[in-house]
């Protein structure tokens, strides 16, 4: 049985102030930070090791590893981070505010962007795009990957590719796996591994700061996953992704 542990970075700055965040770095919030404590006891409590993590670029997702693996006493393991993992791009609507977003487009286009597996938002505009072009960051990424926006099945696809060179090769070596990521992100690569349709994946959210663990066969395919609650409770068996609490 392969390992294989997922968990969305702890509230930032933006959730807080209900903006769209995408590719802005936006670091986290207190509760962020108590979150990810609370992730790491909660792990460590179950018996959880790791012996590789892999993250985004952003400091969110980072620092909530960081907390976390601390927590666990596992700040030695190899940390692996890329841009493939990031948050989807939200385009032009990046450090909006939400509700100012559908007072504008109107609720049925900004639920269509927001949950649609095929629905791009607005691009970014060319100057702010510019800005993110000479991020030291991204310096190692080939420009044309760098997108100005992204529907879900956009962000799948370069996780995908990730998952395929990087982290697949870790669970088949039975390594113990962690992937810090965000929302979207993560909603990509469970709609890969449980085969979500792109109808059911508009349902599918990932609270903050809530360990999802997988357990996998020897191809990879999940045996079973279940969530591990914030207040330490036994892992709840998941039946289906509402179980999880991961509609919105």
């Amino acid at each position: 049985m392969k390992q294989l542990v997922l968990i969305r970075h702890g509230q930032s700055l933006f959730n807080l102030e209900n903006r769209f965040t995408g590719w802005r770095d936006i670091d986290l919030t207190d509760e962020g930070y108590n979150g990810a404590r609370k992730a790491g006891a909660i792990l460590k409590k179950h018996g959880f090791t790791f012996d590789v993590a892999h993250t985004s670029l952003m400091k969110r997702a980072i620092r909530t590893l960081w907390i976390l693996l601390h927590e666990m006493d596992l700040v030695w393991i190899p940390i692996h981070k890329t841009w493939r993992l990031n948050e989807r791009h939200y385009g032009a609507l990046q450090g909006m505010n939400k509700d100012e977003v559908i007072a504008k487009f109107g609720e049925e286009q900004v639920n269509e962007w927001r949950r649609s597996a095929s629905a791009r938002p607005p691009a970014l505009l060319p100057e702010a795009h510019q800005h993110l072009l000479l991020d030291p960051k991204y310096a190692n990424v080939d420009k044309a990957d760098i997108p100005l926006t992204e529907s879900l099945l956009d962000t799948e696809k370069r996780a995908l590719v990730y998952w395929k060179e990087q982290i697949a090769p870790d669970l088949a070596q039975n390594k113990r796996v962690i992937i810090s990521s965000h929302c979207n992100t993560l909603r990509a690569l469970i709609k890969y591994l449980d085969n979500v349709s792109d109808e059911e994946v508009a349902r599918l959210n990932i609270p903050n700061s809530t360990p999802i663990i997988y357990e996998l066969d020897d191809r990879l395919y999940p045996i079973r996953h279940y969530c591990l609650g914030q207040e330490g409770e036994s892992p709840d068996h998941l039946s289906d992704h509402e179980n999880c609490d991961w509609t919105e």
